[in-house]
Protein backbone atom coordinates (compact mmCIF):
# COMPACT_ATOMS: atom_id res chain seq x y z
CA UNK A 1 0.00 0.00 0.00
CA UNK A 2 1.42 3.46 0.37
CA UNK A 3 3.99 6.10 1.55
CA UNK A 4 2.34 9.45 2.37
CA UNK A 5 5.00 10.73 1.61
CA UNK A 6 6.62 8.82 -1.33
CA UNK A 7 6.22 10.49 -4.42
CA UNK A 8 6.84 9.25 -8.59
CA UNK A 9 10.40 10.51 -9.59
CA UNK A 10 9.22 10.88 -13.23
CA UNK A 11 7.10 13.81 -12.32
CA UNK A 12 8.72 17.43 -11.66
CA UNK A 13 9.42 19.16 -8.36
CA UNK A 14 5.99 20.62 -7.90
CA UNK A 15 3.95 17.57 -8.25
CA UNK A 16 2.53 18.09 -11.85
CA UNK A 17 3.64 16.05 -15.35
CA UNK A 18 4.37 19.02 -17.37
CA UNK A 19 0.77 19.34 -19.60
CA UNK A 20 -0.80 19.74 -16.02
CA UNK A 21 1.59 22.36 -15.03
CA UNK A 22 1.40 24.46 -18.24
CA UNK A 23 -2.19 24.75 -18.38
CA UNK A 24 -2.43 25.28 -14.86
CA UNK A 25 0.44 28.28 -14.77
CA UNK A 26 -1.18 29.97 -18.05
CA UNK A 27 -5.02 30.14 -16.81
CA UNK A 28 -3.43 31.41 -13.03
CA UNK A 29 -1.35 34.31 -15.33
CA UNK A 30 -4.35 34.49 -17.22
CA UNK A 31 -6.56 35.55 -14.34
CA UNK A 32 -3.82 37.23 -11.93
CA UNK A 33 -2.89 39.42 -14.62
CA UNK A 34 -6.51 40.73 -14.96
CA UNK A 35 -6.83 41.45 -11.41
CA UNK A 36 -3.61 43.28 -11.11
CA UNK A 37 -4.44 45.52 -13.81
CA UNK A 38 -6.48 47.70 -11.27
CA UNK A 39 -3.56 48.02 -9.12
CA UNK A 40 -2.77 51.83 -9.19
CA UNK A 41 0.57 51.52 -9.57
CA UNK A 42 2.72 48.88 -11.83
CA UNK A 43 6.34 47.70 -12.02
CA UNK A 44 7.77 49.32 -14.59
CA UNK A 45 8.86 46.70 -17.22
CA UNK A 46 8.21 43.06 -16.97
CA UNK A 47 10.91 41.85 -14.44
CA UNK A 48 13.39 38.99 -16.06
CA UNK A 49 13.33 35.66 -15.17
CA UNK A 50 16.16 35.38 -13.05
CA UNK A 51 14.63 38.08 -11.09
CA UNK A 52 17.70 40.77 -10.65
CA UNK A 53 18.44 43.02 -8.24
CA UNK A 54 16.57 46.28 -9.67
CA UNK A 55 13.63 43.72 -10.24
CA UNK A 56 14.15 42.68 -6.96
CA UNK A 57 13.86 45.90 -5.52
CA UNK A 58 11.30 47.06 -7.09
CA UNK A 59 9.80 43.90 -5.67
CA UNK A 60 9.92 44.34 -2.18
CA UNK A 61 8.81 47.71 -2.48
CA UNK A 62 5.52 46.14 -3.49
CA UNK A 63 5.49 43.75 -1.28
CA UNK A 64 5.67 46.35 1.60
CA UNK A 65 2.84 48.22 0.08
CA UNK A 66 0.61 45.16 -0.39
CA UNK A 67 1.33 43.86 3.61
CA UNK A 68 0.43 47.59 4.41
CA UNK A 69 -2.43 48.04 2.55
CA UNK A 70 -1.28 51.03 0.62
CA UNK A 71 -4.68 52.33 -1.22
CA UNK A 72 -6.66 50.35 0.48
CA UNK A 73 -8.00 46.38 0.77
CA UNK A 74 -8.88 46.41 -2.91
CA UNK A 75 -5.47 47.79 -3.97
CA UNK A 76 -4.01 45.19 -1.97
CA UNK A 77 -5.70 42.21 -3.20
CA UNK A 78 -4.87 43.67 -7.09
CA UNK A 79 -0.76 43.98 -5.49
CA UNK A 80 -1.15 40.38 -4.04
CA UNK A 81 -2.26 39.06 -7.75
CA UNK A 82 0.49 41.10 -9.27
CA UNK A 83 3.28 40.10 -7.05
CA UNK A 84 1.95 36.30 -7.52
CA UNK A 85 1.86 37.22 -11.42
CA UNK A 86 5.55 38.02 -11.10
CA UNK A 87 6.41 35.11 -9.23
CA UNK A 88 4.62 32.78 -12.18
CA UNK A 89 7.05 34.13 -14.71
CA UNK A 90 10.15 33.42 -12.87
CA UNK A 91 12.50 30.62 -13.76
CA UNK A 92 13.71 28.17 -11.15
CA UNK A 93 16.72 31.02 -9.89
CA UNK A 94 14.14 33.66 -10.16
CA UNK A 95 11.74 32.04 -7.80
CA UNK A 96 14.26 31.05 -5.37
CA UNK A 97 15.52 34.41 -4.98
CA UNK A 98 11.88 35.73 -4.70
CA UNK A 99 11.54 33.06 -1.91
CA UNK A 100 14.87 34.10 0.06
CA UNK A 101 13.60 37.68 -0.41
CA UNK A 102 10.52 36.81 1.52
CA UNK A 103 12.73 34.43 4.19
CA UNK A 104 15.07 37.55 4.75
CA UNK A 105 13.33 40.56 4.67
CA UNK A 106 9.67 39.77 5.93
CA UNK A 107 10.42 37.33 8.56
CA UNK A 108 9.54 37.87 12.63
CA UNK A 109 11.33 41.29 13.64
CA UNK A 110 13.50 40.10 16.11
CA UNK A 111 13.85 43.15 18.02
CA UNK A 112 9.77 43.70 18.19
CA UNK A 113 9.63 40.15 19.87
CA UNK A 114 12.80 41.18 22.37
CA UNK A 115 10.87 44.48 23.64
CA UNK A 116 7.27 42.72 23.78
CA UNK A 117 9.32 39.96 25.94
CA UNK A 118 10.65 42.73 28.39
CA UNK A 119 7.69 44.32 28.47
CA UNK A 120 5.42 41.04 29.44
CA UNK A 121 8.02 40.03 32.25
CA UNK A 122 7.36 43.94 33.35
CA UNK A 123 3.84 43.95 33.31
CA UNK A 124 2.39 44.84 36.96
CA UNK A 125 -0.68 43.05 36.88
CA UNK A 126 -2.82 40.18 35.23
CA UNK A 127 -5.15 42.59 32.83
CA UNK A 128 -1.30 44.40 31.91
CA UNK A 129 0.15 40.99 31.32
CA UNK A 130 -2.96 39.89 29.16
CA UNK A 131 -2.14 43.22 26.77
CA UNK A 132 1.57 42.13 26.44
CA UNK A 133 0.58 38.67 25.61
CA UNK A 134 -1.28 39.69 23.14
CA UNK A 135 1.51 42.14 21.97
CA UNK A 136 3.96 39.77 21.71
CA UNK A 137 1.44 37.44 19.78
CA UNK A 138 1.53 40.28 17.42
CA UNK A 139 5.41 40.41 17.53
CA UNK A 140 5.73 36.70 16.73
CA UNK A 141 3.77 36.97 13.70
CA UNK A 142 5.79 37.67 9.98
CA UNK A 143 4.73 40.12 8.25
CA UNK A 144 4.71 37.77 5.05
CA UNK A 145 1.77 36.23 6.51
CA UNK A 146 -0.20 39.22 5.64
CA UNK A 147 0.97 38.30 1.41
CA UNK A 148 0.47 34.52 1.99
CA UNK A 149 -3.01 34.97 2.68
CA UNK A 150 -3.58 37.58 0.46
CA UNK A 151 -2.41 34.97 -1.78
CA UNK A 152 -5.20 32.55 -0.35
CA UNK A 153 -8.15 34.84 -1.59
CA UNK A 154 -7.49 35.16 -4.98
CA UNK A 155 -8.64 32.67 -7.77
CA UNK A 156 -6.49 29.64 -7.57
CA UNK A 157 -4.28 30.75 -4.68
CA UNK A 158 -4.49 27.94 -2.93
CA UNK A 159 -3.06 25.76 -5.34
CA UNK A 160 -0.91 28.36 -5.70
CA UNK A 161 0.78 28.16 -2.52
CA UNK A 162 0.46 24.32 -1.76
CA UNK A 163 3.03 24.53 -5.10
CA UNK A 164 5.13 27.26 -3.83
CA UNK A 165 5.49 25.19 -0.39
CA UNK A 166 6.84 22.45 -2.68
CA UNK A 167 9.40 24.48 -4.07
CA UNK A 168 10.15 25.65 -0.32
CA UNK A 169 10.35 21.95 0.44
CA UNK A 170 13.21 21.45 -2.20
CA UNK A 171 14.97 24.67 -1.41
CA UNK A 172 14.99 24.06 2.26
CA UNK A 173 16.93 20.62 1.98
CA UNK A 174 19.78 22.92 0.79
CA UNK A 175 19.26 25.67 2.62
CA UNK A 176 17.75 25.83 6.49
CA UNK A 177 16.93 29.79 5.47
CA UNK A 178 13.97 28.78 3.78
CA UNK A 179 12.78 26.43 7.40
CA UNK A 180 10.97 29.18 9.24
CA UNK A 181 9.07 30.54 6.09
CA UNK A 182 8.32 27.17 4.86
CA UNK A 183 7.01 26.40 8.04
CA UNK A 184 4.82 29.73 7.99
CA UNK A 185 3.12 28.45 4.97
CA UNK A 186 2.79 24.89 6.41
CA UNK A 187 0.68 26.61 9.61
CA UNK A 188 -1.82 28.23 6.63
CA UNK A 189 -2.00 25.15 4.68
CA UNK A 190 -2.91 23.04 8.22
CA UNK A 191 -5.27 25.36 8.88
CA UNK A 192 -6.96 26.00 5.31
CA UNK A 193 -6.65 21.98 4.70
CA UNK A 194 -8.82 20.86 7.97
CA UNK A 195 -10.21 17.42 7.66
CA UNK A 196 -13.78 19.46 7.74
CA UNK A 197 -13.38 21.54 4.91
CA UNK A 198 -12.57 18.32 2.51
CA UNK A 199 -15.07 16.71 0.49
CA UNK A 200 -14.46 12.74 -0.13
CA UNK A 201 -15.46 11.91 -3.93
CA UNK A 202 -16.00 8.35 -5.20
CA UNK A 203 -14.15 8.22 -9.12
CA UNK A 204 -15.12 6.19 -11.66
CA UNK A 205 -14.60 5.52 -15.14
CA UNK A 206 -17.38 8.10 -16.05
CA UNK A 207 -15.82 11.02 -13.91
CA UNK A 208 -13.71 13.74 -16.23
CA UNK A 209 -11.20 12.38 -18.35
CA UNK A 210 -9.02 15.41 -17.11
CA UNK A 211 -9.31 14.66 -13.57
CA UNK A 212 -8.50 10.54 -14.75
CA UNK A 213 -5.41 11.68 -16.58
CA UNK A 214 -4.39 13.59 -13.36
CA UNK A 215 -5.20 10.49 -11.09
CA UNK A 216 -3.35 8.01 -13.64
CA UNK A 217 -0.41 10.67 -12.81
CA UNK A 218 -0.15 11.25 -9.78
CA UNK A 219 -0.17 7.51 -8.86
CA UNK A 220 3.01 6.94 -6.74
CA UNK A 221 2.92 3.05 -5.74
CA UNK A 222 1.40 1.48 -8.61
CA UNK A 223 1.99 3.26 -11.65
CA UNK A 224 -0.63 3.14 -13.79
CA UNK A 225 0.39 1.87 -17.54
CA UNK A 226 -2.96 2.68 -19.69
CA UNK A 227 -6.38 3.36 -19.86
CA UNK A 228 -7.10 -0.14 -19.97
CA UNK A 229 -4.87 -0.58 -16.53
CA UNK A 230 -6.96 2.57 -15.16
CA UNK A 231 -10.46 1.12 -16.31
CA UNK A 232 -9.62 -1.73 -14.22
CA UNK A 233 -8.81 -0.23 -11.36
CA UNK A 234 -12.27 1.13 -11.73
CA UNK A 235 -14.32 -1.46 -12.33
CA UNK A 236 -17.62 -2.93 -10.20
CA UNK A 237 -15.29 -5.10 -7.97
CA UNK A 238 -13.17 -2.09 -7.20
CA UNK A 239 -13.20 1.89 -5.68
CA UNK A 240 -11.16 4.42 -5.73
CA UNK A 241 -11.69 7.69 -3.96
CA UNK A 242 -10.08 11.29 -3.12
CA UNK A 243 -10.25 14.30 -1.23
CA UNK A 244 -10.90 17.09 -2.18
CA UNK A 245 -10.72 20.92 -0.91
CA UNK A 246 -13.68 23.22 -1.97
CA UNK A 247 -10.72 25.81 -3.56
CA UNK A 248 -9.27 23.06 -5.42
CA UNK A 249 -12.14 21.15 -6.93
CA UNK A 250 -10.17 19.44 -9.77
CA UNK A 251 -7.20 19.12 -7.94
CA UNK A 252 -7.68 15.84 -5.95
CA UNK A 253 -5.21 16.47 -2.68
CA UNK A 254 -5.04 12.47 -1.91
CA UNK A 255 -6.82 9.62 -2.87
CA UNK A 256 -6.87 5.32 -2.10
CA UNK A 257 -7.25 2.47 -3.89
CA UNK A 258 -9.79 -0.14 -3.06
CA UNK A 259 -10.13 -3.86 -4.58
CA UNK A 260 -13.14 -5.68 -3.27
CA UNK A 261 -12.12 -9.30 -2.67
CA UNK A 262 -12.97 -13.20 -1.09
CA UNK A 263 -10.32 -13.34 1.94
CA UNK A 264 -7.02 -11.26 2.50
CA UNK A 265 -5.04 -10.55 -0.63
CA UNK A 266 -1.52 -11.64 -0.45
CA UNK A 267 -0.11 -10.68 -4.21
CA UNK A 268 -0.70 -7.30 -5.70
CA UNK A 269 0.10 -8.72 -9.04
CA UNK A 270 -3.16 -10.45 -8.67
CA UNK A 271 -4.51 -7.64 -8.00
CA UNK A 272 -3.39 -5.45 -10.72
CA UNK A 273 -3.83 -8.40 -13.46
CA UNK A 274 -5.92 -7.04 -16.01
CA UNK A 275 -7.67 -10.58 -16.91
CA UNK A 276 -8.03 -11.35 -13.01
CA UNK A 277 -12.11 -12.93 -12.75
CA UNK A 278 -14.14 -9.74 -11.64
CA UNK A 279 -16.57 -10.91 -8.80
CA UNK A 280 -19.70 -9.32 -7.33
CA UNK A 281 -19.13 -6.81 -4.66
CA UNK A 282 -21.84 -7.45 -2.85
CA UNK A 283 -20.58 -10.51 -2.15
CA UNK A 284 -16.99 -9.80 -1.54
CA UNK A 285 -16.07 -9.90 2.22
CA UNK A 286 -12.88 -8.05 2.53
CA UNK A 287 -11.94 -4.49 1.19
CA UNK A 288 -8.05 -3.93 0.84
CA UNK A 289 -6.60 -0.90 0.70
CA UNK A 290 -3.60 -1.36 -2.22
CA UNK A 291 -2.61 2.04 -2.99
CA UNK A 292 -3.03 5.55 -1.68
CA UNK A 293 -0.94 8.30 -3.11
CA UNK A 294 -0.55 12.02 -2.10
CA UNK A 295 -1.49 13.99 -5.14
CA UNK A 296 -0.06 17.52 -3.98
CA UNK A 297 3.83 17.65 -3.01
CA UNK A 298 2.84 20.74 -1.19
CA UNK A 299 0.79 19.16 1.26
CA UNK A 300 3.21 16.71 2.53
CA UNK A 301 3.63 17.03 6.06
CA UNK A 302 -0.17 17.79 6.56
CA UNK A 303 -2.03 14.74 7.18
CA UNK A 304 -5.33 13.28 5.82
CA UNK A 305 -4.45 9.99 5.37
CA UNK A 306 -5.86 8.13 8.27
CA UNK A 307 -9.21 9.74 7.81
CA UNK A 308 -9.67 9.11 4.07
CA UNK A 309 -9.70 5.30 5.12
CA UNK A 310 -11.52 5.59 8.09
CA UNK A 311 -13.94 7.73 5.83
CA UNK A 312 -13.84 5.18 3.02
CA UNK A 313 -14.31 1.84 5.29
CA UNK A 314 -17.43 3.77 6.99
CA UNK A 315 -18.84 4.76 3.25
CA UNK A 316 -18.30 0.34 2.04
CA UNK A 317 -19.79 -0.88 5.17
CA UNK A 318 -22.82 1.31 4.86
CA UNK A 319 -22.72 0.15 0.80
CA UNK A 320 -21.64 -3.69 1.35
CA UNK A 321 -23.35 -5.05 4.24
CA UNK A 322 -21.28 -8.51 3.60
CA UNK A 323 -17.61 -6.88 4.52
CA UNK A 324 -16.55 -7.90 7.20
CA UNK A 325 -12.49 -7.04 6.78
CA UNK A 326 -10.52 -3.70 6.62
CA UNK A 327 -7.18 -4.42 5.45
CA UNK A 328 -4.14 -3.44 3.25
CA UNK A 329 -1.46 -4.69 0.68
CA UNK A 330 0.95 -2.68 1.89
CA UNK A 331 4.84 -2.12 0.80
CA UNK A 332 7.85 -1.96 3.26
CA UNK A 333 10.01 0.75 1.72
CA UNK A 334 12.69 0.43 4.10
CA UNK A 335 13.15 -3.33 4.74
CA UNK A 336 16.16 -3.40 1.78
CA UNK A 337 17.86 -0.17 2.75
CA UNK A 338 17.83 -1.18 6.66
CA UNK A 339 18.79 -4.68 5.66
CA UNK A 340 22.14 -3.23 3.75
CA UNK A 341 22.88 -1.57 6.91
CA UNK A 342 23.63 -5.16 8.88
CA UNK A 343 27.28 -5.86 9.24
CA UNK A 344 28.54 -9.06 10.20
CA UNK A 345 27.90 -8.12 14.10
CA UNK A 346 24.37 -8.28 13.61
CA UNK A 347 24.06 -12.47 12.40
CA UNK A 348 23.11 -12.62 16.52
CA UNK A 349 19.69 -11.54 14.49
CA UNK A 350 19.18 -15.13 12.49
CA UNK A 351 17.36 -17.47 13.69
CA UNK A 352 18.94 -21.25 13.96
CA UNK A 353 16.61 -22.28 11.36
CA UNK A 354 17.76 -20.07 8.94
CA UNK A 355 20.98 -20.34 9.38
CA UNK A 356 20.49 -24.12 8.35
CA UNK A 357 18.37 -22.44 5.56
CA UNK A 358 21.34 -20.64 4.01
CA UNK A 359 24.07 -23.29 4.64
CA UNK A 360 22.20 -25.01 2.19
CA UNK A 361 22.82 -22.66 -0.63
CA UNK A 362 25.75 -22.98 -2.90
CA UNK A 363 28.05 -21.42 -1.81
CA UNK A 364 26.76 -21.32 1.42
CA UNK A 365 25.64 -17.80 2.59
CA UNK A 366 27.34 -17.07 5.83
CA UNK A 367 25.69 -14.21 7.86
CA UNK A 368 23.52 -11.26 7.49
CA UNK A 369 25.69 -9.23 5.92
CA UNK A 370 25.80 -11.87 2.87
CA UNK A 371 21.86 -11.36 2.06
CA UNK A 372 21.94 -7.57 -0.14
CA UNK A 373 24.35 -9.02 -2.55
CA UNK A 374 22.32 -11.94 -2.88
CA UNK A 375 19.00 -10.17 -3.34
CA UNK A 376 20.76 -7.61 -5.86
CA UNK A 377 20.58 -10.37 -8.52
CA UNK A 378 18.09 -9.65 -10.95
CA UNK A 379 16.68 -12.92 -10.95
CA UNK A 380 16.94 -14.47 -7.33
CA UNK A 381 13.69 -14.60 -6.97
CA UNK A 382 13.02 -16.84 -10.50
CA UNK A 383 15.70 -19.27 -8.47
CA UNK A 384 13.18 -21.97 -6.79
CA UNK A 385 16.41 -23.19 -4.51
CA UNK A 386 17.41 -19.77 -3.61
CA UNK A 387 13.72 -19.00 -2.98
CA UNK A 388 13.11 -21.41 -0.98
CA UNK A 389 15.70 -21.11 0.90
CA UNK A 390 15.44 -17.20 1.65
CA UNK A 391 11.84 -17.07 2.64
CA UNK A 392 11.93 -17.71 6.46
CA UNK A 393 14.98 -15.88 6.94
CA UNK A 394 13.84 -13.21 5.17
CA UNK A 395 10.48 -13.05 7.02
CA UNK A 396 11.68 -13.30 10.38
CA UNK A 397 14.03 -10.24 9.48
CA UNK A 398 11.18 -8.39 7.94
CA UNK A 399 9.12 -8.92 10.86
CA UNK A 400 11.74 -8.36 13.48
CA UNK A 401 12.29 -4.63 11.49
CA UNK A 402 8.68 -4.03 11.49
CA UNK A 403 8.06 -4.74 14.99
CA UNK A 404 11.23 -3.61 16.52
CA UNK A 405 13.12 -1.19 14.65
CA UNK A 406 12.40 2.13 15.58
CA UNK A 407 13.22 5.81 14.91
CA UNK A 408 14.74 8.11 18.05
CA UNK A 409 10.92 9.35 18.68
CA UNK A 410 10.37 5.17 19.35
CA UNK A 411 7.97 4.85 16.25
CA UNK A 412 8.47 2.39 13.63
CA UNK A 413 11.57 3.02 11.62
CA UNK A 414 9.45 1.88 8.11
CA UNK A 415 7.15 5.21 6.91
CA UNK A 416 4.60 2.78 5.44
CA UNK A 417 4.37 0.83 8.92
CA UNK A 418 4.16 4.46 11.05
CA UNK A 419 1.46 5.96 8.80
CA UNK A 420 -0.92 2.63 9.15
CA UNK A 421 0.31 2.18 12.80
CA UNK A 422 -0.65 5.47 14.12
CA UNK A 423 -3.66 5.19 12.40
CA UNK A 424 -4.88 2.21 14.51
CA UNK A 425 -4.05 -0.43 12.33
CA UNK A 426 -1.98 -3.72 13.63
CA UNK A 427 0.62 -5.81 11.52
CA UNK A 428 -1.71 -8.79 10.37
CA UNK A 429 0.45 -10.77 7.83
CA UNK A 430 3.48 -11.04 5.82
CA UNK A 431 3.70 -12.07 2.23
CA UNK A 432 5.67 -13.87 0.43
CA UNK A 433 6.67 -12.71 -2.99
CA UNK A 434 3.54 -10.58 -3.03
CA UNK A 435 5.53 -8.16 -5.24
CA UNK A 436 7.82 -9.04 -7.70
CA UNK A 437 7.67 -5.71 -9.72
CA UNK A 438 11.12 -4.38 -10.32
CA UNK A 439 10.44 -1.82 -7.46
CA UNK A 440 8.85 -4.45 -5.33
CA UNK A 441 12.27 -6.56 -5.29
CA UNK A 442 14.36 -3.55 -5.21
CA UNK A 443 12.30 -1.81 -2.06
CA UNK A 444 11.14 -4.33 0.20
CA UNK A 445 12.60 -8.08 -1.55
CA UNK A 446 9.28 -8.74 -2.90
CA UNK A 447 7.47 -8.82 0.39
CA UNK A 448 3.90 -6.94 1.12
CA UNK A 449 2.24 -6.99 4.84
CA UNK A 450 -1.29 -6.62 5.50
CA UNK A 451 -2.19 -4.04 8.13
CA UNK A 452 -5.33 -4.93 9.26
CA UNK A 453 -8.26 -2.18 10.54
CA UNK A 454 -10.41 -3.75 13.15
CA UNK A 455 -12.78 -0.77 13.25
CA UNK A 456 -13.55 -1.42 16.89
CA UNK A 457 -10.01 -1.47 17.82
CA UNK A 458 -8.74 1.44 16.22
CA UNK A 459 -8.83 4.37 18.95
CA UNK A 460 -7.54 1.65 21.44
CA UNK A 461 -4.61 1.15 18.99
CA UNK A 462 -3.88 4.27 18.09
CA UNK A 463 -3.11 5.17 21.81
CA UNK A 464 -1.00 2.36 22.76
CA UNK A 465 1.17 3.50 19.99
CA UNK A 466 1.03 7.08 19.98
CA UNK A 467 1.66 7.41 23.93
CA UNK A 468 3.27 3.88 24.79
CA UNK A 469 5.19 2.86 21.25
CA UNK A 470 3.47 -0.33 21.75
CA UNK A 471 2.93 -1.99 18.40
CA UNK A 472 -0.15 -4.26 17.57
CA UNK A 473 0.53 -7.17 15.76
CA UNK A 474 -1.19 -11.00 15.33
CA UNK A 475 -0.09 -13.83 17.19
CA UNK A 476 1.38 -15.21 13.70
CA UNK A 477 3.60 -12.27 12.75
CA UNK A 478 4.84 -11.80 16.82
CA UNK A 479 5.93 -15.17 16.43
CA UNK A 480 7.77 -14.76 12.83
CA UNK A 481 9.82 -12.11 14.70
CA UNK A 482 11.04 -13.57 17.30
CA UNK A 483 14.72 -14.43 17.66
Amino acid sequence: MTQETTRQERRNGNGHAPSFLDRTLDQLRAAWEEVAESARHAVTGAPRPELSDDDSERLKERIHSCIDAVGGEVSARALAAEIGGTYLQLNETGRERFLRLLATDFGVERAAVDAAVARLGDAPDLDGRRIEEAALRHALQAPRIVLLSQFNGLLEGVKFLVDMRAELLRLRRKDPLFTPLEGDLKELLAYWFDIGFLELRRITWDSPASLLEKLASYEAVHAIESWQDLKKRLESDRRLYAFFHPHMPEEPLIFVEVALVDGMADSVQELLDLDGEKIDPRSADTAIFYSISNAQAGLAGISFGGFLIKRVADDLSAELKNLKTFATLSPIPGFRRWLAEQGKGNDALLRREDRKALATLAPPVDGVAALPALLDRADWHMDESLNEALRGPLGHLCAHYLLEVRRENGRARDPVANFHLTNGARVERLNWMADISAKGLRDSAGLMVNYRYRLNEIEENHDAYRKRGRIAASPAVRALGKG
